[in-house]
């Protein structure tokens, strides 16, 4: 990854022949088994049975891939315990349940990432290290007192930072072109209030390596006559740069390859790249998928690279203060002075162009249509969480909120009803931690304490009813949410664990 994209030729499934015959035989109710799956025996051998064997008269593709895959099982989301467990008992077990290591694959041709320590996955189909996942758990582990499982699971991002000079979405060899919401700064801010800076002091230069990676080509795009963009940098009319998601590549999904061709199939064959990529970049932002990134009412209209989302930029204005201020702790003053500068010049940026004084709300600003976005998502809260806001946006962000984005069982994420699970009725584990963090950051404290006892009173009793903890929730009915989005609800679950962990703590 440190060179661009790895060869997808070393993995049969994921790629080639085999790949393509398996995904149009429709062999797996979800893609992203068959892409996690282990070969047998060495790849090419693999492929070279399959060539001999597919022409024989007998020859049954499902029984090949059986016989030549070790196929994965969801990680375990209920664990055995009495029926009167508590739902505290229960996030308490899951922590070892949840809890993998990946210190070596376990075949060749294996996707795969390799870890030095273990690490909290999701659970459910995701089975591997996901980014932003990472920095929730981390939230509950410190309420639950594993320091030692947070400080292996910097590690681990601190180990792919110097590997491959960013941290993949998650640890597998398909996650190769993005990565996702950059909160390890905040990861390093959870080990440092538990173990100290000497805890965070070897890994500030990871966290530079991460900044060098949002803004390359930052310089490119600010000397451009007008706007211009490149990668994951967007440089304005007036000088300012900001950031957008991005993927390297711009074709369909491994991991959700029918989804991505049945798409394609709706949008003329010259404008399927371009598909593809805003797909994909919509998978870097977490909000895989939502109305905030279409231009229309489906997601043939997808634009997310065309948006400057407020919530990354809001991030890494946090990554830049966090850098400005470790970094002459670490004897590098003058950097750190070049990182103050860089934030604010950020804060300056956010709050001028993904302000909009109409709706008194943060959203996205398209810089391909030199507009901010209609679309009012709880991606608001995000200059809240990190202290990009002023007060005054804030107290008009938390009336927002208050009013129409407010449920039985929390924050609606957006107030739009599409069928995509990150619109509404859905309420998410990490946005509710942005949005009670956020608040009480700027001194709503009433209004954080209602969205925190909504929010945690809603998975205690989806879990009394149901046994399991969920991905995401219908905060409009205060429960379980139905099957939305491109997959079926899954159960561990490894942020909304750590996120009713956190809250509790501080109620």
């Amino acid at each position: 990854m440190s060179s661009g994209l790895f060869d997808y030729s070393h993995f049969p499934q994921i790629s080639g022949e085999l790949f393509r015959t398996v995904q149009r035989r429709d062999l797996f109710e979800d893609d992203k088994r068959f892409v996690d799956a282990e070969p047998r025996v060495d790849p090419d051998l693999l492929f070279e049975r399959y060539l001999t064997e597919r022409s024989e008269r007998d020859f049954d593709l499902a029984s090949f891939v059986e016989d030549h895959f070790r196929l994965p099982e969801p990680v375990g989301a209920a664990p055995d315990l009495a029926a009167s467990r508590s739902m505290e008992d229960h996030v308490s077990s899951l922590w070892g349940a949840l809890t993998r290591t990946f210190d070596a694959p376990d075949a060749a041709g294996s996707t795969v990432v390799s870890l030095p320590n273990p690490h909290v996955v999701p659970g459910g189909r995701f089975r591997e290290m996901y980014y932003w996942d990472s920095y929730f758990t981390a939230e509950g582990l410190a309420a639950a007192g594993r320091t030692d499982l947070i400080d292996g699971m910097v590690g681990n991002i601190a180990s792919l930072l110097d590997r491959f000079g960013f941290v993949p979405l998650g640890n597998r060899a398909y996650y190769d072109s993005r990565s996702q919401v950059p909160l390890f700064y905040r990861m390093l801010r959870v080990l440092e209030e538990e173990a100290g800076f000497d805890a965070v002091a070897p890994h500030v230069e990871a966290l530079r390596t991460e900044h060098d990676f949002w803004t390359s080509g930052s310089d490119r795009v600010a000397d451009a006559d007008g706007s211009a963009a490149h990668r994951r940098v967007v440089g304005l009319s007036d000088g300012a740069v900001l950031n957008r998601y991005w993927d390297d590549r711009a074709r369909p999904r491994p991991e959700s390859y029918h989804e991505d061709r049945r798409l394609a199939d709706r949008v003329p064959v010259d404008d399927r790249p371009d598909l593809f990529r805003d797909v994909r970049a919509a998978c870097e932002s977490g909000w895989d998928f939502s109305s905030r990134w279409l231009a229309g009412d489906d997601l043939t209209t997808i634009r997310t690279t065309d948006l400057i989302p407020v919530d990354l930029n809001a991030v890494l204005f946090g990554m830049e203060s966090a850098l400005a201020e470790w970094l002459p702790r670490v004897g590098r003053t003058e950097a750190g002075e070049r990182y103050a500068d860089l934030a604010a010049d950020r804060r300056e940026a956010i709050n001028r162009y993904c302000w909009d004084p109409d709706a008194g709300f943060y959203v996205d600003y398209s810089w391909v249509d030199d507009d901010r976005s209609d679309r009012l998502t709880l991606a608001a809260v995000a200059p809240l969480f990190t202290g990009a806001a002023t007060d005054e946006r804030a107290a008009a962000v938390a009336d927002r909120l208050r009013h129409d984005f407010l449920r039985p069982g929390g924050l609606v994420t957006t107030l739009e009803d599409t069928g995509e699970q990150w619109d509404a009725p859905s309420g998410w584990a990490p946005l509710h931690w942005m949005a009670v963090t956020g608040l009480r950051r700027y001194g709503h404290d009433a209004l954080a304490d209602e969205i925190a006892d909504r929010w945690v009173d809603l998975a205690r009793s989806s879990f009394e009813e149901t046994g399991r903890m969920a991905e995401k929730y219908d905060v409009r009915s205060v429960g379980e949410t139905t099957d939305l989005g491109e997959y079926d609800p899954q159960y561990g679950f490894g942020w909304t664990n750590g996120v009713v962990t956190a809250l509790s703590a501080r109620r």
